[in-house]
């Protein structure tokens, strides 16, 4: 870990100056300036004084600080494709996640999966050609452009009535597929 760099993004990150970082922390501006270029390591003493001036603890500055991958490719997606439609599972681990987003290909005269009831909300976004939502009892018709919401309480599925391939962006929060 590059202390001195971590150390001056935190400055920059909480705008101060060097020698505004020297008078809350009570040391001096050719200190701090020398910590942050690695010409000097400050005592743990020291740099618990220097970090509660910026407002954090040891235990957050030195948190591995993975960085959290926030766009994704086709080459990150895992594709499940059975023979009456395929599952493009858009973001990787999203079930860890409060929603899962999916992007669902229903071949022509085919149904999805049948899911529910389960404690969930569900979103669906029709790319593509037009779709049939199963929802408990109702068949309702959802074309491209159109969207659907709904509680996941109630048995659903998607049919796909017609001679093309249809394309759903579906999400599910909490994640469930």
């Amino acid at each position: 870990m590059d202390i001195g760099a971590k150390f001056r993004r935190l400055r920059r990150r909480n705008q101060l100056t060097l020698e505004e970082l020297a008078v809350r922390s009570e040391l001096t501006k050719g200190f701090l300036s020398q910590v942050e270029r690695d010409l000097t390591s400050p005592s743990i003493t020291t740099l618990e004084d220097i970090l509660e001036a910026l407002g954090t603890t040891l235990g957050e500055f030195f948190a591995d600080d993975k960085e959290e991958q926030i766009v994704f490719t086709a080459g990150d997606y895992f594709i499940n494709t059975q023979e009456a439609y395929e599952m493009a599972f858009i973001v990787p681990n999203a079930q860890k996640n409060m929603m899962e987003p999916i992007l669902l290909t229903l071949h022509p005269g085919c149904e999805s999966a049948q899911y529910g009831p389960f404690e969930a909300e569900e979103f669906g976004y029709v790319l593509q050609g037009r779709v049939e939502l199963v929802y408990g009892r109702q068949t309702l018709t959802v074309k491209k452009g159109q969207t659907f919401y709904f509680n996941a309480d109630r048995l659903h599925y998607l049919k796909n009535p017609g001679n093309t391939d249809a394309k759903v962006l579906w999400i599910t929060n909490p994640p469930s597929f």
